[in-house]
């Protein structure tokens, strides 16, 4: 305890210098867990959305993560309900589940023939009560809530696209789809690029499928468009759908092809009369901590319960790869700035203790020539700057966390990739791990830069420090 107490009294002995210190160590630690918070928001932000469009695992058909985008008939699994029962009912899983719900994808091609026009898309089918009771997991608080989705309340024929879809197909217009504006090229014959000679609405062969599956078409419609897939058999198969809205996925690769519709439509369109299928089964977790309990759960029911069952089981960063590159981007811009900060402290504390070395260097011979050992005088100078450290991880913690709840309430937005506009929001109450990393790690950068010349300062002749000027 004297130790400490005559450490702290030469601390106080040239204030300016150690208020310079201090400050530079609080700005360092609080820059780290500001930013540290702000990747927080990315990593909890992008995983809430990830989460509640596609859960925390996909029971899938093997191989279909790699191979069954093009092919969902073949990859599909069959007895579907039997596999939801199982987990649903399973005294280990129920517990830990929210929402588990099947899902269809599948790709064709999306046409307005009125228009002339078509391209290529990618369709999800869903259970649309199960994807709104998804939408609602918030396990890291984020202020406001997702509404329900716009198939909500609609008919089995209805339909949601991108805006990119929208666009392709010329359907900005009906669906009010601001800022899409309708390509004004024109072909030779003064068309759009892709009309159909004569104003055709839609290919005999096409129209006569179109007339099969839907012997109770709805009444002709601005929003309606044609979805042609292939069958389970390779023949193909076309739904009329009514877009009820289009929406901006936020990437555009992914709002060029995104239609969202029922799952029992995209049942009709794959298989047909046929038993229908699903190319995977949801799983939303109550925590995302549950993930690895929950998947060793699900591999012990695909060994023996559901052993007949070619399926596996994927997380939602395997199946999203855009979120493990974001995470590892973000942290290699973390380490990065805690090295940079972490040498500026280094060298800053360690100027300031050079100096203190210097200008007490009669001090440290007097009290050599007093007995005090040189572990004794390290030990002081060692002190000096173990102090600073806690002081200043201290301040800078404490800032960190009024800073941060002054920004989560003043209202600040930013819109991140793929989303619209939300509140920014640090996060520093509650990350304990990176608050203690951040606090301990600039008190051991405190004893670092204090070790070296504490060591130049024992190692002083006791002489020539006396006679010093």
């Amino acid at each position: 305890m004297k130790t400490f107490s005559l450490a702290l009294r030469n601390l106080l002995r040239n204030r300016r210098r150690s208020l310079t210190t201090l400050l530079a160590m609080i700005v360092g630690v609080l820059t780290i867990l500001l930013f540290g918070g702000y990747s927080r928001n990315i990593t909890y932000g992008l995983q809430t959305g990830y989460v509640q469009g596609s859960g925390h695992l996909q029971i899938q058909h093997k191989d279909y993560f790699l191979y069954g985008s093009g092919n969902p008939g073949a990859y599909g699994i069959a007895d579907y309900p039997r596999v939801i029962d199982v987990v649903k009912h399973d005294p280990v899983l129920a517990p830990m589940l929210t929402v588990v719900t099947p899902t269809l994808q599948l790709g064709g091609i999306a046409g307005n023939f009125a228009a002339g026009v078509s391209r290529t898309v990618f369709a999800n089918g869903i259970v649309v009560e199960d994807r709104n009771r998804m939408r609602e997991w918030n396990d890291y608080g984020f202020p406001g809530r997702r509404g329900p989705l716009a198939l909500t309340g609609t008919g089995q024929d209805a339909a949601v696209i991108g805006t990119g879809v929208a666009r392709v197909l010329q359907l900005c217009g009906p669906l009010k789809v601001q800022n899409c504006q309708q390509p004004q090229a024109q072909d030779a014959q003064g068309r759009p690029p892709g009309a159909t000679k004569g104003g055709q609405r839609l290919p005999s062969d096409v129209a006569a499928l179109a007339a099969q599956e839907n012997s109770r078409r709805s009444a002709a419609s601005d929003t309606r468009i044609e979805l042609l897939a292939a069958t389970v058999h390779g023949a193909p198969n076309v739904a009329e759908l009514n877009v009820v809205k289009a929406e901006n996925q936020g990437v555009k690769e992914l709002d060029d092809v995104y239609v969202v519709l029922h799952l029992a439509q995209a049942q009709r369109l794959v298989y047909g009369g046929e038993k229908p299928g699903a190319t995977a089964v949801v799983l939303q977790l109550q925590h995302t901590s549950q993930i690895p309990a929950a998947k060793a759960r699900l591999e012990q029911l695909l060994a023996s319960t559901l052993k007949g069952e070619p399926l596996e089981v994927l997380e939602f960063g395997t199946l999203n790869p855009f979120y493990g590159q974001t995470i590892t981007m973000f942290a290699a811009i973390f380490g990065f700035i805690a090295v940079l900060i972490g040498t500026i402290v280094l060298f800053t504390l360690g100027n300031t203790m050079s100096m203190a070395v210097m200008e007490r260097t009669v001090e440290i011979g007097t009290l050599r020539a007093m007995g005090l050992r040189r572990g004794g005088i390290r030990r002081l100078f060692v002190c000096e700057g173990l102090l600073l450290g806690v002081i200043g991880a201290v301040l800078g913690v404490l800032i960190a966390l009024l800073l941060a709840g002054i920004i989560n309430h003043s209202g600040l937005t930013w819109t991140p990739p793929g989303r619209d506009a939300v509140p920014l929001t640090i996060y520093v109450w509650g990350e304990t791990r990176l608050v203690i990393a951040s606090a301990v790690g600039l008190i051991l950068v405190a004893i670092l830069s204090a070790w070296w010349p504490a060591r130049r300062a024992a190692r002083m002749n006791i002489v020539d420090a006396l006679r010093h000027v």
